[in-house]
């Protein structure tokens, strides 16, 4: 059951990567179950499929090794696991294998040969890792302990006299045991003191200077490397940074055996980081120059980050530049068309590249050649291919300005003498939507003026002046120099009508383009005079109802009688509950909303039942306007929860943590109520830039975003949004996901593909999650096995998309447009501050209510005139008191 169970399990991991090839962690999954299972045969099988794909790390060789030296028994069985170790020392430097190697090695000493063998092996290991400062101390020590050994089994038996040969191998074994003495004390190792106290016992001779001194020198080459070495230890992965300043360290002491063994631990620990690889392998092709190991490390960067087209680029300039075979480097071509690039335009500079390395291999002196046939049929297939795979992938060709075509034809025109192909070259290219711009046709008349006729240059410049769109002067005049220097008078004549034509028709058209921006903009400028006069009239009419309220209060303090007072008796529920201020009820409503949904001014203290108000009301605290002198030492925050208690104690409290706060500005309404949004003041700058850091924080429930106070009249070209709208491709965008998902649990599934440095759950200014995500990564290696793997999956019964953060360019409304649609919208009307309610009928008497239409705001901001005129909008009502109100009431 159990069996059946697994390979139900083991066939669904090959049916993935069937589907996907390069799916590093499905061949991982799959290792890891078949070893659990003890599935030898198919387990030795998958593993050779990994490695031909991607260099494997230490950990699974040293699993792979140990596996296959338990099977070996036989001599055949031995050499085989040989040649595994040979390709495990080839994916990375790494100490370890190398002493696994060299150990069982030893295993095989009783062979012919087997002591040279173990020898040339530990030598081997010396010169890849026995500089490693930390580890190289175990290598060379082991191989102390092997010729230590080699020496017992030398010693004669106890009181016999050695022979001639004896007594010289006996010298020679000591000797050589010597010289690893010195060898070792000359490197700055970890450890030096004990090594060299261990030689100082060892030896029946005194040390000799010369080793002395060097021993010293290494003691102080040591002591520089170790900052760096405290560095690497104590930072975390992926250490890129401590790793490149040790890089710089060892490039200034110009060692290149120390400048190669630094990169190969950082490439150890850090494989799936291109920039890393692509500096490595220039420092190799610029400074080493050894065909052996340039083209190693240039096929595993390849192998690892086989989704960087620089890598592949680079490794076929390697290759072409060690004479590699052609078949092989047309090989390693193909391997790279299907490596899966991440974008169009890395299949063109790919290409781009091959054909380059092709065209150097003919020879242009003789008509034909089958490296130029091969080259002319590479040039084909290139173009074909982007019109084919890439655009059916990335719905685009990669190449809009069809730049591969374009070094065809230069190549026929100039190379092949082939004018008459570079013009069907030259025609196609025109045809794919390149007709209208100026540079392009410039370009077709340049090679024409190299390498074609005058009649093809004038054929070519009175197309372009036809046909151009962006430039039409600058080709205008180009064909007018033509015709000046090389044309008849007919010519001269023809082309001044031609583009005095074109020129006319081009102003015209730009007269009409000007002409209907002027108009727009002269919409625009009387929307916004209309708007200022509309705001005039509401500041006007509020100003001149707050007046109609002082008067009547005082009026009605005049005027206030018996019935008044016995209306205030028989009415105590019209009252606002826990209020105590004893106005009565129009009084209220007409302080709450006012004329436009507003509050109005502040209610007077009543003489007759004066409370003392709640402390939770703002109204009698003195507004206190913002500095803009200290906008730098000010952040403004907003998003804030409307019912936060005390914003100004919570606030402070919140930001001290970035530094002393000088004061905290809530903003409220005119009835009192917190606005949401507040200033923080700081005592210095350092503190106002740390409390940046806090946007995006859930304050009860919402995010409160934080951001620079800044006068955006003064700058309007500031933008708040502090994310990176462009391509980030160490960063993916996840959509599709379960409302419910948290960050935690976004970040459990992430992390099995790479380390997470951030994750960003997208949600409304309310805090409720959108579905959305962005996930960062350390590198864009990561990011692309996480797109791969993660791609389709199902959380929470949501089937997610994931992709490389590439946000769409957000595109204005054409302002033609949005004239047109301003003409044709439709009015919103205002019902107020708290909106439309259950009923429109009007709670105010009708002898307050205006008698002209109140003020419409249209839609796109236009203001809407009343039909009124300005008599009936400035006539005032009749002063009335408590008693006349009351009585409209009861009659009512």
């Amino acid at each position: 059951m159990r069996r059946r169970r697994t390979r139900r399990r083991s066939s669904g991991w090959r049916s993935r990567l069937s589907i996907n090839a390069f799916d590093y962690n499905c061949h991982l999954d799959l290792i890891k179950l078949l070893r659990q299972e003890g599935e030898l045969v198919k387990l030795r099988r998958a593993r050779q499929k990994m490695s031909e794909l991607f260099p494997l790390t230490e950990e699974i060789w040293l699993d792979w090794l140990k596996d296959e030296i338990k099977m070996a028994s036989e001599v055949s069985e031995r050499e085989k696991v040989y040649e595994l170790f040979e390709r495990a020392v080839k994916d990375y430097i790494c100490p370890e294998i190398w002493l696994e190697y060299a150990q069982y090695s030893i295993g095989g000493i009783g062979q012919e040969g087997g002591i040279e063998k173990v020898r040339s092996i530990f030598e081997r290991a010396l010169t890849a890792v026995g500089l490693h400062v930390t580890k190289g101390t175990a290598l060379w020590e082991a191989y102390r302990e092997f010729e230590n050994a080699i020496l017992e089994t030398a010693q004669p038996a106890p009181g016999s006299v050695p022979s001639p040969e004896q007594q010289q191998m006996l010298c020679s074994q000591l000797e050589r045991i010597h010289t690893l003495f010195r060898r070792q004390l000359g490197i700055p190792l970890l450890d030096m003191e004990a090594s060299y106290a261990e030689y100082e016992e060892w030896s029946e001779d005194p040390i000799p200077e010369t080793t002395i001194k060097n021993y010293k020198k290494a003691l102080q080459q040591l002591e520089k490397c170790k900052p760096y070495e405290e560095a690497l230890l104590g930072a975390e992965t992926p250490k890129l940074a401590e790793y490149q300043a040790y890089i710089d360290f060892e490039m200034k002491a110009g060692d290149p055996a120390r400048i190669q063994l630094i990169y190969e631990r950082a490439l150890a620990e850090n494989c799936l980081v291109p920039d890393l690889w692509a500096r490595y392998n220039q420092y190799l092709d610029r400074q080493l120059k050894v065909k052996e190991l340039v083209l190693s490390a240039h096929d595993r960067a390849v192998r690892n980050c086989p989704w960087t087209v620089g890598l592949w680029i680079q490794y076929l300039l390697a290759m072409e530049r060690h004479g590699v075979d052609h078949c092989i480097i047309s090989d390693m071509f193909e391997k790279a068309l299907n490596a899966g690039f991440i974008q169009a335009t890395d299949y063109v500079e790919i290409w781009q590249a091959y054909l380059d390395y092709l065209r150097r291999r003919v020879d242009f002196t003789q008509d034909s050649s089958k490296e130029l046939e091969e080259l002319r049929s590479a040039f084909a297939r290139a173009v074909e291919y982007l019109k084919q795979e890439v655009e059916e992938r990335f719905s685009e060709s990669g190449d809009p300005s069809c730049t591969i075509m374009q070094n065809w034809a230069r190549v026929e025109a100039r190379l092949c003498n082939n004018m008459q192909k570079a013009r069907e070259l030259w025609d196609n290219i025109m045809t794919k939507g390149n007709a209208k711009y100026a540079n392009m046709w410039l370009e077709y008349y340049n090679l024409e003026r190299a390498h074609g006729d005058t009649q093809h240059c004038r054929k070519a410049l009175h197309r372009a002046v036809q046909c151009t769109s962006d430039y039409p002067e600058h080709v205008c005049e180009v064909l007018l120099t033509l015709e000046r220097i090389e044309g008849t008078l007919e010519d001269w004549d023809a082309a001044v009508q031609k583009t005095e034509n074109r020129l006319a028709r081009v102003n015209e058209q730009r007269a009409k383009a000007a002409e209907k921006e002027a108009a727009l903009a002269r919409q625009e400028e009387e929307k916004a005079e209309q708007r200022k006069q509309s705001r005039a009239e509401k500041k006007a009419s509020k100003k001149a109802k707050k007046n109609r309220i002082g008067e009547k209060r005082k009026a009605d303090d005049d005027d206030e009688g018996e019935w008044g007072q016995e209306e205030e008796e028989e009415q105590p529920s019209k009252r606002h509950k826990g209020d105590g201020d004893g106005l009565l009820l129009e009084e209220e409503m007409e302080l709450e909303t006012g004329l436009f949904g507003r509050s109005g001014p502040e209610k007077p203290d009543h003489p007759t039942n004066q409370k003392e108000k709640p402390s939770t009301s703002r109204k009698d605290v003195p507004k206190v306007l913002h500095d803009s002198s200290k906008d730098n030492i000010t952040v403004f925050v907003s998003n804030l929860s409307y019912n936060m208690t005390d914003p100004e104690v919570k606030l402070k409290e919140l930001f001290e943590s970035c530094g002393e706060v000088s004061q905290v500005r809530p903003v409220f309404s005119n009835k009192g109520t917190f606005r949401g949004y507040c200033y923080v003041e700081f005592k210095d700058e350092k503190s106002a830039l740390q409390a940046l850091g806090m946007d995006r924080k859930v304050v009860e429930g919402r995010p409160m975003f934080v951001s620079p106070c800044v006068d955006k009249n003064k700058n309007p070209d500031f933008k708040v949004f502090r994310y990176s709208t462009t391509l980030e491709k160490h960063k993916l965008f996840i959509s599709g996901l379960p409302f419910s998902c948290t960050k935690e649990e976004l970040e459990d599934i992430c992390k099995a593909h790479g380390n997470v440095k951030d994750i960003r759950l997208v949600t409304n200014r309310a805090g409720k999650p959108k579905g959305l995500a962005y996930v960062e990564y350390e590198n864009e290696a990561q990011a692309s096995q996480a797109v791969l793997k993660m791609d389709g999956l199902t959380i929470k019964e949501h089937v997610i998309k994931v992709a490389i953060s590439n946000p769409p360019l957000r595109k204005l409304p054409d302002k033609a447009e949005a004239g047109r649609a301003s003409q044709f919208a439709v009015p919103r009307q205002i019902y107020g501050a708290r909106g439309k309610g259950r009923t429109q009928l009007s709670m105010m008497p009708r002898a307050l209510q205006r008698q002209s239409n109140p003020v419409a705001k249209a839609e796109n901001g236009m203001v809407q005139n009343s039909p009124a005129t300005s008599s009936e909008r400035t006539e005032e009502p009749k002063k009335m008191s408590n008693a006349d109100f009351a009585k409209m009431l009861l009659n009512k």
